[in-house]
């Protein structure tokens, strides 16, 4: 007779001493008893362990080595190498974007997830990518400028893509993407970007993620500086009123957008990076 699998949250919490956050530990739980192999969730722990960028050290005799950080930059509690760019699991040279990028994707609650230098960075890799030499169908009221000389015009034409102007500057609704991606055979994506340093007010309308999900075109959402989750579960009170209204990564992939693009320095704090974050398949064409 068949063991029962045990409940997911107590396999997690038999993993708690690896001190791995709880959520993975429940990721890692749900995934060994689908493929009925719960069994060996101590393995799989590990195995997620030595995914993470972590202190190493460099035997290699190569002093300023590419896959373990090049020069170790001396902080107060460590001057070890790291394992940025070398897989701990065969010993060799490994992807920078990997563990790191599983992270950010459990944060977003989506199947991939890499970083860049900047989320200005994030949008002209993701045109780049996926709509060079093609047209971007962007509202009338989302071609901003923000900090730093950003305008989504601009960064439009550097990528090798073209403008597709869509609606009027205070209304755009589902039926003007429509037309303009029938009007120009060659839409490539449907790009939605957050209005994060102005507003328009009064006789207005903007069509949602929701309904832009319902294009035949990849929908990239930009929410720069936006939340990560916009439930705000580290907070114990829950989201404070200020932010209402302000676009989540997570939410916003939830809702229908294939990827979106973020500040992490802006989300998280920090030093300045970019996010691009969804669909596995749209990521690795980046």
């Amino acid at each position: 007779m068949r063991k029962k699998p045990p409940s997911v949250n107590d396999l997690a919490l038999s993993m708690q001493d690896s001190g791995i956050p709880h959520e993975l530990l429940v990721k890692e739980a749900r995934l060994a008893i689908a493929e009925g192999n719960w069994e060996n969730i101590r393995e799989r722990v590990e195995h997620l362990q030595r995914s993470f960028i972590q202190p190493v050290v460099n035997a290699t005799g190569v002093l300023l080595h590419t896959n373990l950080g090049r020069a170790s930059w001396g902080i107060p509690r460590s001057n070890f190498s790291s394992n940025i760019e070398f897989n701990l699991e065969n010993g060799s040279r490994g992807s920078r974007q990997k563990g790191i990028g599983d992270l950010f994707a459990q944060l977003c609650g989506t199947e991939s997830a890499m970083v860049v230098n900047n989320c200005s960075s994030a949008v002209l890799l993701v045109l780049s990518a996926l709509a060079s030499e093609q047209g971007v169908a962007i509202s009338r009221g989302e071609l901003v400028e923000i900090g730093g000389s950003f305008r989504v015009p601009e960064i439009l034409e550097l990528s090798g893509a073209y403008l597709v102007e869509v609606g009027t500057t205070n209304k755009t609704r589902l039926v003007d993407y429509q037309r303009a991606i029938d009007a120009h055979r060659d839409v490539a994506m449907a790009l939605k970007v957050h209005q994060s340093n102005y507003k328009i007010v009064g006789f207005t309308e903007e069509t949602a993620v929701e309904d832009l999900a319902s294009l035949e075109i990849p929908l990239v959402v930009d929410i720069g500086s936006g939340l990560l989750d916009s439930n705000c579960p580290w907070l114990d009170s829950g989201p404070p009123s200020w932010l209402t209204g302000e676009p989540s990564a997570k939410q916003t992939l939830q809702n229908g957008a294939d990827l979106v693009t973020f500040s992490c320095d802006k989300l998280l704090g920090g030093p300045q990076a970019g996010i691009i974050a969804g669909k596995s398949e749209l990521i690795k064409r980046c």
